[in-house]
């Protein structure tokens, strides 16, 4: 037979078919003889014959009936069952191997992994899926995924062997099976992530098609399921042995991890412009607090659920992140990725905060300097650290006017969460560090002082009750962070004044310094009141070095003070006080006696007008959020010309209408009495208003 198939024929038989053939062939495949001499003879003339079925009827495309199903489920597992025989799996891992004639004659399982490469090398785009589907059935039934080293193999072969632009079909299979596998065991559903990993790390280097966000969102949506059955299995083994607990726990997370590592090995190769639309894409995935995008929904998951997948989305973005390198921090930062990744949602829990750092450094690092910042400390000589970088462009200059804002609340939160461990603050320093390095011109220095000044109030007002440790740990990421700055700028009387401190610090308090505050053993003091000017940052003497050197240092007096966003109210996090939203009625008569009980019969008259206010809250809420945003997103001196004017017209205008007689203030800062009479109240109420020097809401 395999003579008669290597004869060329001019011209092609059609009635002829090979049924027979392919079934007695198959079967010779399978042989158990007794006599393992005679049971291999009879496995290779059954390979052998299977090989000249091939070549006879494969290259005609108008006879293509041995890639129809009721073949391809006969041929495919027969060449698998002797391609296991192989004990050398190495061999099989690369491009086709080419072995000598004595060693194809006499080792079934060498001829029939190359009958399978040649197959595969022939299949074309429209019988593709037919020849890899029999392999699913193959590794199902024997079992062969956990543990998976044979379907590894068997999937670098197919990948090595079919044409390139034919990888997408074979990933959208795995895809397509690990869909139909979901409710396996852990370790099943990691052996299929795991032989996709190869699959992707192959097709990466060549031609992926349409099915990258198939990918993407196919693992994503198998990283809930995982997380669903490991909290799962947790809720319903509450109770019993902690052993078999335990286990399947640590095997979900055998899954997650190769689903991370998956999705990060396929970001990490995709070109620049693809790799923006996936972490993107992965973004809108994280479940955030008041959002409404296709986040993964986690509503029966619960906190801890949500917590995890956080996580989980969170590690798998820093992998696509790893050696991205925008031409602009826009590109790399947009606003729809930004504003979820700096979402309070995200600072709840230390790990969470230090994910979402590390993306920040990834996507901001654009020189490699990372790694020369690494550890948080006062570094004697920032020269010898060799900082690359490039001039500020002009779209970054943009971006950080529009969102440093974001950035130094982001920060400034993150220095006063009580969870805090030394690697937060190590972070928080690179944080601070490369913005300074990519971001930072004259401008944005004086926000980073002002900054630096308000996380050092932070510590030394302590308003939020926060513990020892992280008092003096703010104080040591504040002393290294200003060293780095002063250094970079090199003014050499800001220089002086922050190495005096430093000095100081290191003789009478060098629990202040980070090379103490995070040794193991470090006495920490009882209380900072006690502590003298001299061990501080002063603004005053900042502003006398830096004015000296040509900085605008008029800002530098204003107190830094971080924005407030529609989620701080909508959050489960202490809040900050919304000053943007603070308003001032004043109503004649608005006494305690003349209030009156807001319970009223619910009608269908009232209900009538509460859905007719509904459009007029809309219209409300939209109003609030552009109010918040201009405050956001404003230069300064524009938002406070703005409200001096403001502050003037009302001034004016309350003299029109109340007929008011003013007392001016004993002095700027003082309180201002307003005496307000109507011609129809014998009574005439009196309202004291304070007026900040600036403003007035």
């Amino acid at each position: 037979f395999v003579k008669f198939a290597n004869i060329e024929e001019d011209t092609p038989s059609y009635h002829r078919r090979y049924d027979f053939f392919v079934s007695r062939f198959s079967a010779m495949c399978h042989s158990c003889d007794h006599d393992p001499e005679i049971q291999t003879e009879i496995r290779i003339a059954g390979i052998r014959g299977i090989q000249g079925v091939v070549r006879k009827t494969v290259n005609d495309e108008l006879r293509a009936t041995i890639w129809e199903p009721q073949h391809m489920d006969k041929i495919v597992p027969s060449l698998l069952f002797n391609m296991q025989k192989i004990e050398d799996i190495d061999s099989r891992t690369g491009p086709p191997s080419s072995p000598t004639g004595g060693e194809k004659e006499e080792n079934p399982a060498l001829l029939a992994e190359n009958c399978f490469r040649e197959l595969l090398g022939r299949a074309t785009y429209g019988n593709m899926n037919n020849a890899v589907r029999p392999v699913f059935a193959h590794l199902d039934h024997h079992r062969l995924w956990d543990p998976n080293e044979f379907a590894v193999s068997c999937f670098k072969i197919i990948m090595y062997s079919i044409q390139a632009q034919y990888s997408h079909h074979v990933i959208q299979e795995i895809l397509g099976h690990l869909d139909v596998r979901k409710r396996d065991s852990p370790r099943v559903r990691a052996g299929i992530i795991q032989v996709l990993l190869e699959a992707v790390a192959i097709a990466a280097k060549g031609s992926i098609g349409p099915t990258v966000l198939e990918v993407f969102n196919t693992l994503l949506k198998h990283l809930r399921i995982s997380v669903d059955f490991e909290l799962g299995d947790r809720r319903s083994s509450a109770g019993s042995a902690t052993f078999s607990t335990s286990s399947k726990e640590s095997d979900e997370r055998i899954v997650q991890n190769a689903i991370i590592q998956t999705i990060g090995f396929f970001g990490s190769n995709l070109p620049d412009y693809q790799r923006s639309e996936i972490m993107m894409f992965i973004m809108g995935k994280v479940p955030v607090l008041g959002t409404t995008s296709q986040s993964l929904d986690t509503s029966h998951l619960g906190d801890l659920g949500t917590r995890r997948i956080q996580i989980m989305l969170l590690r798998s973005l820093l992998m696509v992140t790893s050696g991205y390198k925008a031409t602009t921090i826009t590109n790399a930062l947009p606003p729809p990725f930004l504003d979820p990744l700096l979402s309070p949602s995200l600072m709840e829990d230390s790990e969470l905060r230090q994910l979402v750092l590390e993306i920040l450094h990834n996507l901001i690092d654009r020189h490699d300097n990372r790694a020369k910042l690494r550890g948080i400390r006062i570094i004697p000589d920032v020269s010898d650290l060799k900082i690359k970088r490039d001039k500020i462009s002009r779209q970054d200059v943009s971006f950080m006017k529009k969102h440093g804002q974001q950035l130094y609340r982001h920060i400034y939160l993150g220095c006063k969460e009580e969870d805090n461990v030394q690697k937060n603050f190590e972070l928080l320093f690179t944080s601070l560090a490369l913005t300074t390095i990519e971001l930072a011109n004259e401008e944005v220095v004086i926000d980073l002082i002002r900054l630096a000044i308000a996380l050092q109030d932070i510590a030394i007002i302590n308003e939020d009750n926060l513990p020892m440790f992280n008092r003096c740990g703010v104080m040591a990421l504040v002393a290294a962070y200003l060293n780095f700055l002063s250094q970079m700028i090199a003014v050499p009387a800001f220089c002086q004044h922050v190495s005096k401190v430093i000095e100081t610090r290191s003789l009478e308090a060098s629990y202040f310094l980070p090379e103490t505050i995070f040794k193991d053993k470090c006495n920490l003091p009882k209380s900072l009141e006690k502590h003298e000017k001299n061990l501080f940052f002063l603004t005053n003497k900042i502003a006398e070095s830096l004015g000296g050197s040509g900085y605008s240092v008029e800002r530098l007096s204003v107190p830094y003070v971080p924005q407030v966003t529609d989620e701080d109210r909508l959050s489960r996090r202490k809040s900050i006080v919304d000053t943007v939203s603070i308003q001032v009625d004043i109503l004649p008569g608005n006494n305690t006696e003349d209030k009156i009980d807001n319970t009223e019969e619910i009608t269908f008259e009232a209900l009538k007008k509460a859905i007719d206010n509904n459009g007029l809250e809309e219209q409300e809420k939209e109003k609030r959020r552009l109010v918040i945003e201009k405050f956001q997103k404003a230069p300064f001196e524009e938002i406070a010309a703005q409200c001096e004017t403001k502050a003037n017209l009302l001034h004016d205008r309350l003299a029109q209408i109340l007929e008011l007689t003013i007392r001016p203030p004993p002095s700027p800062s003082g309180t201002m009495t307003i005496t307000a009479g109507h011609a129809h109240y014998q009574s005439v109420p009196v309202y004291e208003m304070k007026f900040p020097d600036l403003c007035v809401y």
